[in-house]
């Protein structure tokens, strides 16, 4: 890999970490437990379509890695479950969107990560009750998403920016 092409992916895997990271600190919208914006994403979607797939998915495992190391590692299973539905269902969409329809793969990649959030859950503890739970975390997932992927949309479209700095 290129130095150049090494230390872009590190600089995005710091943005997300610190937006993660700063996004943990701040108290829930709403009473709903495992709610949040998922604001991180925006950083790996942004990746995905701008760099590559692969890249976006290094970009995603690196800083939940780290986020469980700075944030503690109670949820990692979690994480990582959710996180790779959401890459992977991201990947697969990004061969049939446009750099216009990049809100679709925010909202698609959200739902993913809640319906792999929950399965781990309920891997976890055993419980296959808590699926009465995921209509609640999909209805959610798709405002969140769609804010998340309209966000990458407009950096993404940002062409000239990005090709000064991806060169």
């Amino acid at each position: 890999m290129k130095t150049r092409k090494l230390t872009l992916l590190g600089l995005l895997t710091a943005i997300a970490l610190t937006i993660f990271l700063v996004e943990a600190q701040i108290p829930p919208l709403v009473p709903v437990p495992g709610l949040k914006l998922g604001l991180a994403n925006i950083v790996t979607v942004f990746t995905v379509f701008a760099l590559g797939s692969r890249e976006g998915a290094c970009v995603l495992f690196v800083r939940i890695f780290l986020g469980a190391i700075f944030a503690g590692f109670g949820t990692i299973f979690y994480s990582a479950a959710g996180g790779l539905c959401a890459i992977l269902v991201t990947v697969l969409v990004k061969k049939i969107l446009t750099k216009k329809q990049l809100w679709v793969a925010g909202a698609l990649g959200a739902i993913a990560h809640s319906i792999g959030q929950m399965a781990m859950a309920i891997f976890i503890t055993g419980t296959p009750a808590l699926v009465v739970y995921l209509p609640v975390l999909i209805a959610a997932s798709i405002v969140s998403g769609i804010f998340t992927g309209l966000c990458a949309q407009f950096l993404v479209n940002r062409g000239k920016l990005w090709k000064t700095i991806l060169k």
